[in-house]
């Protein structure tokens, strides 16, 4: 848990951010933003419109009204007389690369090693010369404890071991903040420790992070600031102990009551 203090334009926020799907509106006006080396865990019941603001923010899909901006500046569309101007995919695909995501599901190629998957990213995203692109990568797999797994293929390696690799592949990019959906939600219990080790020791060592989770424990360890989401709002966010300790909210109340 990073315990710096800072008082400047936070790393990412969303303003007002409202996205439907068939009519339905799933995020109604969500306020939310993270200051450079905080990690805030997201709570919240299925299809409360949590994993949906990631991928907002992610720029993987567009917002219908509201604002994302990182380090101060606003990405994913500009306002034009009014008017929502989405960005093109090409400038998209430049303002991903400060944002890293992890997701429930590895999403590794099958055909290609462990290196392999996280040299990709290097050298496709950033164009970074193959040899570069190499030394690089297995480096950031020597982080997440996988070094000596670096020729194996998804097949060849755990449900924890493949999640790590994603994790490996997204932070080779060097993000300004890492967003993760559910990172352990499809993994077997026994292989959930290895991740979320990982995953300390990411926010131990100062990354801005987004966790959505339903690893209360995690959340209690490693985050700054905790997030109950429910019907498309944040219904509260506090520190870890009184979030847990002294709910104010009743519907935070009721859900802590379920996943204790």
């Amino acid at each position: 848990m990073s315990t710096e203090t800072v008082n400047t334009v936070p790393t990412l926020q969303v303003s007002n951010l409202h996205k439907a799907y068939n009519g339905t509106e799933v995020l109604k006006g969500v306020e939310f933003q993270i200051n450079k080396g905080q990690v805030k865990a997201v709570l919240g019941p299925s299809g409360s419109g949590k994993s949906t603001m990631l991928r907002l923010m992610a720029l993987l899909e567009p917002a219908d009204r509201g604002e994302i901006s990182l380090d101060g500046n606003r990405i994913g569309a500009s306002d034009n007389n009014g008017r929502i101007a989405h960005h093109s995919e090409r400038r998209l695909a430049v303002q991903r690369r400060d944002i890293g995501m992890v997701f429930q599901r590895f999403n590794l190629f099958p055909h290609l090693n462990a290196l392999e998957n996280v040299v990709l990213a290097l050298t496709e995203v950033q164009k970074v010369g193959k040899a570069e692109a190499r030394e690089r990568a297995f480096m950031m797999l020597n982080k997440v404890g996988l070094g000596d797994r670096d020729r194996h293929f998804p097949s060849e390696l755990s449900g924890g071991q493949q999640q790590r690799v994603a994790i490996a592949r997204a932070l080779v990019l060097n993000p300004h903040v890492m967003l993760f959906d559910e990172p352990t939600s499809a993994l077997d219990p026994e292989l959930v420790g290895e991740v979320l080790e990982v995953m300390e020791n990411l926010a131990a060592g100062g990354m801005t992070m987004i966790v959505v989770t339903h690893e209360v424990k995690f959340a209690r360890r490693a985050a700054d600031e905790v997030t109950l989401f429910d019907s498309g709002v944040i219904v509260e966010q506090a520190e870890p102990g009184e979030f847990f300790d002294n709910p104010q909210h009743e519907r935070t109340k009721q859900f802590l009551s379920h996943v204790h």
